[in-house]
């Protein structure tokens, strides 16, 4: 096999491995959303923000719509860009500077969200590859 083959076939399972754990952690979050949505939105009430329910619902709603982007390649840069941002939020909002003095651990919760966030705008640039792909909302 050529070692462009090779190559290309190595990139496609890459692209569509990083899709698949973008769903992933994005399924998961929702999961966790579904089955207690009432604990959502005590942790974002405790967060001090306003409507928690109606957040955390709105929340597990743009979740799925991440999900099924990030499966499918619908849409795919436009999402990496808005989970990017939720992302940032959520850094920020939940594990940021006011948070480190009383656990650590918050800053490396932090630190986490930034290293997602990178995957994410990398992935909004290249896109979501050729294969197992919706052509829905790309440029190409």
């Amino acid at each position: 096999m050529p070692s462009e083959t090779v190559h290309t076939l190595w990139q496609t399972a890459a692209i569509l491995i990083g899709r698949l754990i973008f769903a992933a952690v994005f399924l998961m979050a929702v999961i966790f959303k579904f089955t207690g949505m009432g604990a959502t939105a005590g942790y974002i009430a405790a967060a001090g923000f306003p409507f928690p329910l109606f957040l955390a619902w709105c929340a597990a709603l743009l979740e799925v719509v991440l999900v099924l982007c990030f499966l499918t390649g619908a849409f795919f840069s436009q999402a990496a860009l808005v989970a990017a941002a939720y992302v940032l939020f959520l850094g920020f909002a939940f594990h940021g500077p006011s948070h480190w003095a009383g656990n650590q651990a918050e800053f490396g919760f932090f630190v986490d969200h930034f290293t997602f966030l990178a995957g994410l705008l990398f992935a909004a640039v290249h896109g979501p590859g050729r294969v197992l792909t919706l052509k829905l909302g790309s440029a190409s």
